[in-house]
């Protein structure tokens, strides 16, 4: 298990657990935290707070789960558990891709994007979707070049 986000980037939002994508990369972030070892990363950011909002969990009661020092297996579980809403496959299918898909919609979020991608890619005309730019983010701040 990755807890130390000051050598090496959370796994990728594109990585999938349960279907969900992700849900490994807050895992990342959520065990750094508790580690103290979170380097520039924050649990609970907009994009997980997508993630919490879907299966409608607590985000500190997912945190609290943490503690406990389970594994992903388990934790996935006791979000499947845990969910109010209880999406089926079909969903979270459907809402994976959804969020794999999403592009900044709205003029604050386009010039924010716009500007990390100056910053982190100039050059780069593949990246298009949040997911491209936390890759190239994650990528470019542990030492690659973009």
């Amino acid at each position: 298990m990755n807890t130390d986000l000051t050598k090496q980037a959370p796994r990728s939002p594109r990585v999938r657990l349960g279907g969900f994508a992700v849900l490994p990369r807050i895992l990342d972030k959520c065990r750094a935290i508790v580690a103290g070892k979170n380097g520039e990363y924050k649990f609970n950011c907009p994009l997980d707070q997508r993630f919490f909002g879907f299966v409608q969990v607590d985000a500190e009661a997912f945190k609290a789960q943490v503690k406990k020092d389970k594994g992903d297996g388990e934790m996935l579980a006791w979000v499947i558990k845990t969910s109010k809403r209880k999406p089926e496959p079909f969903e979270i299918t459907a809402w994976s891709r959804d969020q794999e898909e999403r592009v900044p919609s709205d003029v604050e979020s386009r010039e924010y994007f716009h500007n990390l991608h100056k910053h982190y890619g100039p050059d780069r005309e593949d990246i298009v979707t949040w997911f491209d730019l936390l890759d190239l983010d994650d990528y470019v701040s542990f030492g690659g070049k973009a």
